[in-house]
């Protein structure tokens, strides 16, 4: 419909100011322009740095996962608008992922809690920081009848002064128990690279390789450092003889999607078929003269045959792969999430870097890390291992106060741990959000804490690149919400409840960190004053280090490697898996993140189930149907997705949604497939094996539709992408 209007009526309407005319255009037709009217503010003495219209940069710090990513943000009047990455931080040299780009939705997220929240009558009510404190005072102050290791913290990956806080607390209170947790995490490559190298994180040099030979490593999605990965695989790419991957894995990730020769196996027997091409490659001639002959013995019991029946394989394709990992020197052999997630994780993992061991990748592409020069700063890495002893604990009323802070347990812990139900073991619940996910739900006192984009920090990745750096957290803006508070200024506060003496003496987190911030000066940064050396770190968004050199000691452990048998009641392999984008479920209240496609399935704002169209042919199984997967502790109801890039034995549930709170984008919203794990632990490391569950599927006999971008995964013949190989594109190349 077309309005008219005279100019004259139109300037005046105009005249009520550009911001007001067009911010009414969103509200109802039951307000009048006057009551809809905005103050406009002037700017002939403006703020310091700002010039209406024109960004300002500020280099902070991205927490969307544990990798680390140096940031800048772009700040104009007031508001931060765009996130990119810092170009002179050494982990992502200027780049940033989809949930990099996406932490702007969580700051300005609608559903973000604004007030404190205490349990009253069984429900959170609102109340004031002062209440909040006094209950605080009451529960877990100075006075208050606390027995040592009756205390817990229970976090996410945690590092920095926002560790040295925590553990500080932690002393006040007499107690060690601290528990890390992320579903996401590399804990059985650092148990294994701690045992073979004396290294729990050792350098990958991709960019050093000829060729990658990856065991479920998603390392463009999900493992580690994806960021700083990519980055190193596009030197890898265009080196001038062009790097190969081969990806192994039963459920094709993005990594995967990248490869050159992409093979799907069956689940758990990843690291037999590393045994397997250590057995080719010593018949081939390598030098085995660095292990032990306990260890010859088991490789020579696996020979290509032999390997071939465990892992479903051909011959000729181990062979393959064995050939490649000869004539492409030197490589690299990675092991990612679906390996460790094993029962035997541990041993599989060491069968793999036994590969390095034997390629003489140690100490090419696989390179010491430095010994970091603030060890308590370091990460305390999470993992699951910290979630099944936390579970344990509580059932057996351990803890009397239990604060909780970046990690949602109640949403990833299996059904079968009750969880959810055990809280109500511990007395006194703290969480400290912002947002009302699964575990604040349940708590008795929930503290709104600020984004990360309005928070003062440091940071210091578990993986460290070639730079070893301290990265700084800073706020890019003034709180959005004046009832927030900063993590760093919740926890002066807590510390100053037990021991005023000491922690009284800083009001907040920013006091405390300009106060602490000069010990971390070292080599070129202890000639500055401690102002300098404060707005130097501010500038730039790090502290770089000197880290002296480690030297690997290679120790290779002995892989006991045992295939998994047969289970007719629960045939096919159940693969939770992680994806850039919602991740582990900490994302799924981010709209953009929702809509952004799987990066295979495509499929968007949903959960589905990964089948394959062999397996779902013997099911009676069609594209859409409405499923039931079920393990022995559970069963979700998914819709199925029929696609080859999966192994027949396995059925894929990927990551992120379930959510039964969490805010008006992901409550409701799909399946969580963590619920109906087993608690099948890895015997070496005590981790969760998140892939050594079995699953039967079963049709409904409903369906839906799937949403996702694009119809369909073939050229139904019409030959509209050409493909050639790699030799006619080497001689037509440039031509």
């Amino acid at each position: 419909m077309i309005v008219k209007m005279k100019r004259r009526d139109f300037l005046k309407a105009l005249g009520l100011g550009g911001t007001a005319t067009l911010a009414g255009c969103d509200l109802p037709t039951t307000v009048t322009l006057e009551e809809g009217k905005e103050d406009v503010v002037s700017y002939l003495l403006p703020e310091e740095y700002v010039i209406p219209g024109v960004g300002v940069w500020y280099a902070s710090t991205c927490t969307q996962c544990a990798a680390g990513c140096g940031i800048h943000g772009r700040v104009r009047e007031g508001r931060v608008l765009k996130i990119e990455g810092n170009p002179d931080a050494p982990i992502n040299a200027g780049k940033s992922c989809q949930m990099g780009q996406a932490g702007l939705q969580g700051h300005y997220n609608p559903d973000r809690i604004t007030a404190p929240m205490v349990r009253e009558g069984g429900k959170l009510v609102p109340t004031t920081w002062e209440k909040a404190q006094a209950l605080l005072a009451e529960k877990a102050g100075a006075k208050a009848n606390l027995q040592a290791d009756r205390v817990a913290w229970f976090t996410g990956t945690l590092s920095g002064h926002q560790r040295v806080l925590v553990s500080n607390h932690l002393d006040t209170m007499g107690s060690k128990q601290h528990f890390a947790h992320d579903v996401v995490n590399a804990s059985v490559w650092q148990a294994v690279s701690r045992d073979m190298l004396d290294d729990p994180m050792p350098r990958i040099r991709l960019d050093k390789a000829k060729l990658i030979l990856s065991f479920g490593a998603d390392f463009l999605g999900t493992w580690v450092s994806p960021v700083h990965f990519a980055g190193q695989y596009a030197t890898f790419r265009t080196a001038a003889e062009r790097g190969a991957l081969i990806q192994v894995e039963s459920k094709m990730s993005l990594t995967g999607g990248s490869a050159d020769l992409w093979v799907p196996i069956r689940p758990g027997t990843e690291g037999a078929l590393a045994l397997g091409l250590a057995n080719y490659l010593i018949a081939g001639g390598a030098n085995a003269a660095a292990l032990s002959a306990e260890v010859r013995d088991k490789i020579a019991a696996h020979d290509v045959q032999k390997v071939a029946g465990i892992t479903g394989i051909a011959v000729a394709q181990i062979e393959r792969i064995g050939q490649a990992l000869k004539s492409r020197n030197p490589s690299v052999v990675l092991a990612g999430a679906s390996v460790e997630g094993q029962a035997q994780g541990y041993e599989a993992v060491a069968a793999i870097m036994l590969l390095n061991v034997l390629l003489g990748n140690i100490g090419t592409t696989i390179e010491p890390s430095g010994k970091f020069p603030f060890p308590d700063l370091e990460a305390k890495p999470g993992g699951t291992r910290g979630l099944l002893e936390f579970a344990k604990a509580v059932e057996q009323k351990k803890f009397d106060v239990v604060f909780f802070y970046g990690a949602n347990p109640v949403y990833s812990a299996p059904a079968i741990l009750k969880l959810d139900e055990q809280l109500n073991n511990i007395p006194f619940k703290v969480v400290l959000a912002q947002f009302p996910d699964e575990t604040a739900m349940q708590a008795d006192l929930v503290l709104p804490v600020s984004s990360y984009l309005e928070d003062w920090g440091t940071h210091v990745a578990a993986y460290q690149a070639e730079q070893s750096q301290i990265a700084i957290q800073q706020p890019l803006m003034q709180k959005l919400y004046d009832n927030t508070r900063g993590f760093g200024d919740v926890m002066v506060a807590l510390l100053a409840l037990r021991n005023a003496e000491k922690w009284g003496i800083f009001p907040d987190s920013y006091s405390y960190m300009k106060n602490v911030f000069a010990n971390l000066k070292t080599g070129a940064g202890s000639a500055l004053s401690n102002d300098e050396f404060w707005n130097n770190s501010l500038q730039t968004g790090m502290v770089k280090v000197t880290a002296p050199a480690r030297k690997h000691t290679v120790k290779p452990v002995v892989p006991n490697v045992v295939a998994s048998t047969a289970d007719a009641a629960f045939p096919y392999h159940l693969v939770p898996s992680p994806r850039m984008g919602l991740y582990d479920g900490r994302h799924a209240n981010l709209p953009w993140l929702q809509e952004s496609p799987d990066q295979i399935a495509k499929v968007v704002w949903d959960s589905w189930a990964e089948i394959h169209p062999t397996t779902a042919g013997k099911l009676g199984i069609a594209h859409g149907d409405i499923i039931k997967v079920e393990s022995e502790h559970g069963a979700l109801e998914v819709k199925a997705y029929l696609i080859k890039a999966i192994h027949p034995d396995a059925i894929s549930i990927p990551l992120g949604q379930g959510h039964t709170e969490y805010g008006r984008y992901a409550k409701g919203r799909g399946v969580n497939p963590l619920k109906i794990l087993k608690p099948i632990t890895d015997a070496k490391t005590g981790e969760l094996a998140m892939y050594a569950t079995r699953v039967k599927v079963s049709k409904t006999g409903k369906q839906d539709t799937i949403i996702r971008l694009g119809g369909s995964d073939t050229q139904h013949g019409r030959r509209l992408a050409r493909t050639v190989s790699v030799d006619i594109l080497k001689r037509t190349k440039g031509a």
